[in-house]
């Protein structure tokens, strides 16, 4: 008889959030040998689970809900930095999310890869409690920081990452190269550091709160990979040197819980991503 381990409750909590139907989870949870009857209950509490979850990230009592202002990246179908003309292929209002090509060329993709190759590690997110970093299985990844404009090559993508936000340099973390080898995958989750978590006050000490993020991808993805967000229904395909933005933080200091957001397991190939995350404040 199966025994729901911690890694069959990633699997319940990761499906149900991608919205799977309950009648799919029960069929595969009984191929690989679970009692039909178990396994519907199984997943119907792991279902019950989901939804207090989600409500828990609702509005309550005289709380109000998220308000979209306007998006500080610039309008039209270019964006221009100081060194580059930024096409976007994609905009959505809520949550705010922009998809562009061409943020960076093959040559810088390759060259930030080659530089971090040798000196990937475990990545880690975040323990809530603590505010520590925590090697966690559902983020399977291998990472390395640039420290912020370190020579005249990361300075110039710094630069032109910044313009692209329309957010001051300073407030920038440095760019983190992720590496994911097939199978490989982040679950669900906020980029901010949540207000109610004891752990998030080591972070915004720092800078503050987390506003924006642009992930840009420096591979082609034979299979997966994509930036999905499940909640609001939108994927973003990994494309060398292309990225997605997104805004989770607008000028009355609330926080976008439709951001929520995850990388989909890599089936093919390998996927190498740069991220930058942007403060309220200078990060120091």
């Amino acid at each position: 008889m199966q025994v729901v381990d911690a890694a069959w409750q990633e699997w319940l909590a990761t499906n149900v959030r991608r919205g799977c139907t309950q009648e799919s989870m029960v069929d595969a949870m009984v191929q690989a040998g679970f009692d039909a009857l178990a396994a519907r209950e199984i997943v119907g509490r792991a279902a019950a689970e989901n939804s207090m979850e989600a409500d828990a990230v609702k509005p309550s009592g005289g709380e109000r809900a998220y308000e979209y202002d306007a998006c500080p990246v610039a309008a039209g179908n270019i964006v221009r930095t100081h060194d580059r003309d930024v096409p976007v292929v994609l905009r959505v209002d809520r949550p705010q999310v922009i998809a562009f090509d061409d943020v960076l060329s093959a040559d810088e993709c390759t060259e930030l890869i080659e530089r971090a190759r040798n000196r990937l590690k475990r990545s880690t997110t975040v323990n809530p409690d603590s505010g520590q970093e925590d090697v966690i299985t559902l983020r399977t990844s291998e990472g390395f920081w640039f420290q912020r404009c370190e020579d005249a090559f990361i300075e110039r993508l710094d630069r032109r990452i910044a313009e692209l936000m329309n957010w001051p340099l300073e407030h920038g973390e440095g760019l983190q190269i992720l590496h994911y080898r097939a199978g490989g995958e982040y679950r669900p989750h906020f980029d901010y550091f949540p207000p109610a978590q004891s752990g998030s006050a080591l972070h915004t000490a720092r800078g503050g709160q987390r506003v924006a993020t642009l992930i840009v991808y420096l591979s082609d993805v034979e299979g997966g990979g994509e930036t999905v967000f499940p909640d609001a229904g939108i994927t973003v395909m990994a494309r060398r040197g292309g990225a997605v933005y997104f805004r989770y933080m607008n000028g009355r200091g609330q926080l976008d819980p439709l951001t929520l957001h995850g990388g989909a397991p890599v089936t093919g190939g390998e996927k190498w991503i740069m991220t930058k995350w942007m403060r309220e404040r200078a990060y120091v």
